[in-house]
C-alpha cells in the first residue's frame, strides 16, 4: 500500500468478482463506460466472460478464472488481474450463490455441506479477495462489497445467505475503520430481488407476482440501478460513505 493517492481524473482499474452475469455483468459494464479498466471474473463461464470483455468499451480490458474456495486460487487471481490491468484501485466482491436448505426439510449432511459453501462463497472469498486486492492498493481505492436485503430481514429457506451477507456488512464496516488510515474507503450495497439468472426461477409465476408486489413501485431491481450504486461508492466523491449499507431494494424491507 502507498499513502500516494491515484489522480481523480486517471483510469480507474477494477477487479469484479463474478462479473460473467447479473449484477457483476452490469458493474463491470458501468465502470467500462466511465472509462474504467476492468478485469472480469469467473468461475466456469469463459464463454461468457469473453463475449462481456468484446462488449466493453474501451481497451485494456482482461479476464480472470479462479473457483473463490480456494484461498490460493484467489491470490492468484487477484494478482493477475493487478498485472494485466496494470495495478488495482476498485475491487467489487460481488460473486455469491444463494441455496435453499430449509431448516425442517434438509438433512445434516446437507446442512453441513451447503452452510460451508455459502459461507465460504459469499462471505470467506470477500474477505480473501480483499486482503489480497489491498496489496495492490494506494490511497484513494476503493472496496465494494454486494450484500443483500436478506442480511436484515432473514431469509427463513436460505439461512446460511442471510448469515453470510450480514458478515459481509460486518466485514465491511470493520475495514472501513481499518483501511480508512490508508485512505481506502469500503462500503457496501444491500439489494432486494433484480432481475438475473440466479434469481429467475424465484421470479416466475406465481411467486413471481408476489415478489414483486413487496415493493411499492410493483417490480423489482434491474442490475443496472444497482451498478449505479456501486459506481458512485467507487468515485472520489464518496469517500465519506465509507462504512454505509446502501440498501436498494424499493422500499419493499424498511429498517
Amino acid at each position: 500500500m502507498s499513502s500516494e493517492p491515484m489522480p481523480s481524473t486517471s483510469r480507474r482499474n477494477v477487479l469484479v468478482t463474478g462479473a460473467s452475469r447479473g449484477i457483476g455483468r452490469a458493474v463491470a459494464h458501468a465502470f467500462a463506460a466511465a472509462g474504467d479498466r476492468v478485469a472480469i471474473h469467473h468461475r466456469a463461464s469463459a464463454e461468457l466472460a469473453g463475449t462481456l470483455r468484446g462488449e466493453l468499451p474501451g481497451d485494456g480490458h482482461a479476464v480472470v478464472q479462479a473457483d473463490l474456495t480456494d484461498p490460493e486460487a484467489v491470490r492468484a487471481m487477484v494478482d493477475t488481474a493487478a498485472a494485466e490491468l496494470g495495478g488495482l484501485d476498485v475491487l467489487v466482491n460481488n460473486a455469491g450463490v444463494f441455496l435453499a436448505h430449509p431448516v425442517t426439510a434438509t438433512s445434516y449432511e446437507q446442512w453441513q455441506q451447503l452452510w460451508r459453501h455459502t459461507l465460504d462463497l459469499n462471505l470467506v472469498a470477500a474477505a480473501n479477495a480483499t486482503w489480497c486486492a489491498v496489496r495492490h492498493m494506494n490511497a484513494g481505492a476503493r472496496i465494494i462489497n454486494v450484500s443483500s436485503r436478506g442480511a436484515f430481514r432473514g431469509e427463513p429457506d436460505s439461512p446460511a445467505y442471510g448469515a453470510s451477507k450480514a458478515g459481509l456488512n460486518a466485514l465491511s464496516q470493520s475495514l472501513a475503520v481499518a483501511l480508512a488510515p490508508h485512505g481506502i474507503a469500503v462500503a457496501a450495497v444491500a439489494p432486494g430481488f433484480v432481475e438475473t439468472d440466479m434469481t429467475n426461477e424465484h421470479l416466475k409465476p406465481p411467486r413471481g407476482d408476489e415478489i414483486r408486489a413487496q415493493s411499492p413501485f410493483g417490480r423489482v431491481a434491474r442490475p443496472d440501478e444497482i451498478a449505479e450504486a456501486v459506481l458512485w461508492l467507487a468515485s472520489p466523491a464518496a469517500e465519506w460513505a465509507s462504512g454505509t449499507i446502501i440498501d436498494l431494494n424499493g422500499a419493499s424491507y424498511l429498517r
